[in-house]
């Protein structure tokens, strides 16, 4: 990135809670001119290199209203002030070329050979600076990275994890072996390089496989976990935890998902106890925990054990006593519930990018919420799942794109839905 871009970062940053105008995204005429990714083209991450920002979003919003305007007319997509370095997770794939040289970056677009990459402009800076420190470190401690065609070598990947808010640090140290050579002697030289970090993490995966963390980790140092903080709330983050990689637009993310769920202000009327929230996909309970605030209970559901585990501690820590989390299939449990007399008014979904499957949806249609909040990383699995509702009794009242990934071609969308009257 040119140094005038730096220089102006002022005019990107986020403004702060409370403020007005958050909807709307600033840019400079530095922003049209910016200077494009060089390996742009070979990584295939972003997409969008090479344009302006206010392009990328004018491009995301016609896409937007191609595939939902069907339901209803979208909002003016939310841009970010500062659409650089955004990603608090940075993973590096580490390797060899031939002439021996340990490079690290990331895979080729629909391939397996490494594109060695020094800097990005979307991943955070602290982050690649400890990858790059780490690289140094494996010549100088001799350590084989990983070949995956022999399955010959040690060093695999890494992995950095930091809390925005906090500034904790997680470093995810990922090999074939859970032997590492000299080990507290390479922790040590990398505090010492970088003493901000909060825990080293050992992750094994010993298997020929295209998943980068294996099933076990072993703390090296700290407490191999970290916390940040969204919208006045402390989570806790594991090394697999899912956790939105754009912290900021995350936040203008909840509180709009909030606003559609009629959660935005304490609902104390008469003294009324508050709406029955369903958190299906909950993962660690940002979105349930978020949502208790002003509800009168919360139901989080979530398939793997691990971010249920940091779900139950993140509820405690932040003294929430009306939320409950579960472990298991959402949809299954929905279905339960709705054949045991119970019920829910709101619930909210925030499936993958494959969105829900008809099993899902048709729980959620037999509980029958009467109001529904889709939250979706992939318009095109939202539009169809929204077809299904359609036909099941559900109407689109509301549509907002919120741009979380600039300079690639995703974009999230959060969609409100309530039941019809019949």
């Amino acid at each position: 990135m040119e140094k005038k871009n730096s220089d102006n970062k002022n005019k990107y940053r986020e403004k702060g809670e409370g403020q007005k105008n958050e909807r709307k995204h600033v840019l400079s005429s530095d922003d049209r001119n910016c200077k494009s990714c060089n390996i742009a083209k070979k990584c295939g991450g972003c997409r969008y290199q090479g344009m302006s920002y206010e392009e990328q979003l004018g491009i995301k919003q016609k896409e937007i209203k191609k595939l939902l305007s069907p339901f209803g007319d979208p909002e003016k997509i939310i841009g970010m002030y500062y659409p650089y370095h955004y990603r608090n997770k940075v993973h590096a794939v580490f390797g060899r070329k031939k002439n021996g040289e340990i490079i690290s970056g990331i895979y080729e677009a629909n391939t397996h050979r490494i594109v060695p990459v020094e800097e990005c402009l979307i991943e955070d800076e602290k982050s690649q600076e400890i990858i790059r420190s780490i690289r140094d470190m494996l010549r100088s401690f001799k350590i084989k990275t990983y070949d995956e065609d022999t399955g010959y070598g040690l060093f695999r990947h890494v992995l950095v994890r930091r809390g925005f808010k906090t500034g904790e640090i997680m470093v995810v140290l990922v090999l074939s072996s859970p032997i590492l050579p000299s080990k507290n002697n390479f922790v040590k030289a990398l505090l010492k390089a970088h003493p901000e970090i909060s825990t080293v993490i050992l992750n094994v995966n010993d298997k020929k496989t295209s998943m980068v963390l294996g099933d076990r980790n072993i703390v090296l140092y700290g407490k191999g976990f970290i916390r940040d903080e969204l919208c006045g709330l402390s989570f806790r983050i594991s090394p697999d935890s899912f956790y939105q990689v754009n912290p900021m637009q995350t936040e203008k993310l909840y509180n709009i998902a909030m606003s559609f769920a009629g959660l935005d202000s304490k609902n104390d009327k008469n003294n009324e106890k508050g709406p029955v929230v369903i958190d299906a996909y909950c993962g660690i309970g940002t979105i349930g925990l978020v949502a208790s605030k002003n509800a009168g209970e919360v139901i989080g559901v979530e398939l793997n054990k691990d971010a249920i585990r940091d779900a139950k501690i993140n509820a405690r820590e932040n003294k929430r006593e009306n939320i409950r989390f579960y472990q298991g299939d959402a949809g299954e449990f929905m279905e339960s519930m709705a054949e045991n007399g119970g019920h829910a008014d709101i619930v909210f979904m925030d499936p993958p990018r494959a969105g829900s499957d008809e099993r899902f949806l048709s729980s959620l249609v037999k509980l029958a919420p009467e109001t529904v909040v889709y939250i979706s990383c992939n318009p095109e699995t939202q539009a169809r799942d929204l077809k299904y509702l359609r036909k099941n009794g559900y109407e689109v009242k509301n549509i907002q794109p919120v741009d979380m990934f600039p300079w690639t071609e995703h974009c999230e969308c959060i969609v409100k839905l309530t039941k019809k009257a019949v």
